[in-house]
């Protein structure tokens, strides 16, 4: 009698979700010169260094900060809720809530951020810190860069949360490939969420 040999099934990793790796590999090599450049100034200019944090507000920045961490938890309690299949909400319990709600509070407490980034630069401006231009220095061509960078890559964070949850109203059933753009887009926030932690701990800790 023949008996046929079982054949193994090979698990392969998801495409998508391996390129968004991969790709987030060259932003940390993109990030990396963002703070060789900071260093290199900063190595340069302590003195001017000293004197331009003090105008730092660190109550105001530790805020925002721990605002921009939370949102990560916040992220991933979506992505739980896509991988248990459960695009919406079943109950008003927070602990009912599905991937929708979980992406709104995220996207809310980023775009918090944005805006509490926005009022520093602001404040900093009128502080005679800037760019480019009367008044501009090393310092505020460093700072401006590295948190501006970030700002945009959070931004666009914000974006793909919003074609996220999108996605998830158009479509008739909640599959696979909505669970997969939404742990992909989760790859992306912890990314940004961990560069902002270094460039709060480098910019207004490591003074």
């Amino acid at each position: 009698m023949n008996t046929k040999s079982a054949v193994p099934t090979v698990k392969r990793p998801n495409i998508v979700a391996v390129g968004t790796i991969v790709w987030l590999g060259s932003e940390v090599m993109f990030f990396a010169g963002l703070f060789a450049i900071y260093f290199t100034l900063r190595a340069m200019n302590p003195e001017l260094w000293a004197e331009q944090t003090e105008k730092h507000n660190f109550t105001f920045a530790l805020i925002n900060t721990l605002i921009l961490v939370a949102s990560s938890f916040t992220c991933q309690a979506g992505v739980f809720a896509a991988e248990r299949m459960q695009p919406r909400a079943t109950g008003k319990s927070p602990l009912k809530w599905g991937a929708v709600e979980w992406f709104y509070l995220t996207f809310f407490m980023g775009a918090i951020f944005v805006a509490g980034q926005a009022w520093e630069y602001a404040t900093f401006v009128s502080e005679g810190v800037t760019l480019g231009g009367e008044g501009a220095d090393p310092y505020g061509a460093a700072f401006y860069m590295t948190t501006g960078f970030h700002g945009i890559h959070v931004s666009l964070g914000l974006i793909a949360f919003l074609l996220v949850i999108g996605r998830i109203y158009a479509v008739k059933n909640f599959t696979h490939k909505e669970e997969t753009t939404a742990v992909v887009v989760s790859y992306y926030w912890h990314f940004v969420d961990i560069v902002w932690i270094i460039l709060f701990l480098v910019i207004y800790v490591l003074k």
